[in-house]
């Protein structure tokens, strides 16, 4: 291959300089003439073509790693005492009004006499704790009565059943409560007393249930048979539905039967009563 020659200038002069190959000049592929390019763009660095070079443009290494390649987002709010603690950080640098106020102290007073005195003796809260106290005894909480039943029930009115579904209710509550009170507190007893406790309550209100249904069942029965009763009227409104034919009471009805004649008897028509002529006729005398 054709040698290279290179021209510079030295001392006014052009002196001539053959390389060894042109084409180690201008590719860098190899090592082997490194020294001869490197030397010749030292001599004249305009005349050698630069060389592309192998790295990336950017300093950061190039990675495939997720965390690596994740897009970083910078939050600032212009804030130059982000992260400063509140505690530790200095107090105002100008002196204030109240710098030599001493802070304000609470009063002395006992605690549990004050908790004493705020808490109100007769608040409805106190209805879901039994006698004020967190928990009953086993003993306390096993002595209760049977559940009612439905035969009992039956008699019962309407008001009756009202009060008695909400007293279960409330004992339901005081139940939950004093169940809640012992876990809170791990007393580690009246569970089982507590729920056969609350088994007996909730007999009760089963009870309550079948017998309203059945007065409901009852009275569903009732209204079918007015509606096929002529003498009621179910759209009187406030009035009265009840209308019977006969305006009779029942009294007067039985007594008109009662004193009603029978049936092929006839009756009785006293004689009158007899007058002057008629003796004379019976007795022969002439007129």
């Amino acid at each position: 291959m054709a040698a290279a020659t290179v021209v510079r200038r030295r001392a006014g002069q052009l002196v001539q300089t053959t390389l060894p190959n042109a084409s180690t000049a201008t590719t860098c592929s190899t090592s082997r003439f490194a020294p001869i390019a490197s030397q010749a763009q030292a001599q004249a660095p305009s005349l050698i073509p630069d060389c592309p070079s192998s790295r990336p443009s950017s300093s950061r290494p190039f990675s495939t790693t997720p965390s690596l390649g994740k897009r970083r987002v910078r939050f600032r709010d212009n804030n130059p005492n982000r992260g400063v603690s509140v505690l530790y950080r200095s107090g105002p640098r100008e002196p204030r009004s109240m710098s030599r106020v001493d802070l304000p102290r609470p009063r002395d007073v006992d605690l549990k006499k004050l908790a004493a005195e705020r808490v109100d003796p007769d608040h409805g809260l106190w209805e879901f704790f039994y006698d004020k106290m967190a928990a009953n005894t086993p003993a306390e909480s096993g002595e209760h009565g049977r559940s009612w039943t439905v035969e009992e029930l039956r008699a019962k009115s309407w008001d009756d059943l009202h009060k008695l579904w909400w007293v279960c209710c409330k004992e339901r509550n005081r139940i939950a409560t004093a169940a809640n009170m012992r876990e809170e507190y791990e007393m580690g007893f009246g569970d089982n007393e507590g729920d056969e406790r609350d088994a007996v309550v909730l007999k009760t209100m089963k009870s309550i249930k079948h017998t309203l249904t059945e007065r409901w069942y009852a009275w569903e029965d009732a209204v079918k048979l007015a509606k096929e009763d002529p003498e009621i009227d179910l759209t009187a409104g406030e009035g009265q539905a009840y209308t019977p034919r006969d305006y009779l009471s029942e009294e007067e009805i039985v007594e008109a039967q009662i004193t009603a004649p029978k049936k092929g008897e006839g009756t009785s028509i006293p004689p009158p009563p007899p007058t002057s002529r008629s003796r004379d006729v019976r007795g022969g005398a002439k007129i």
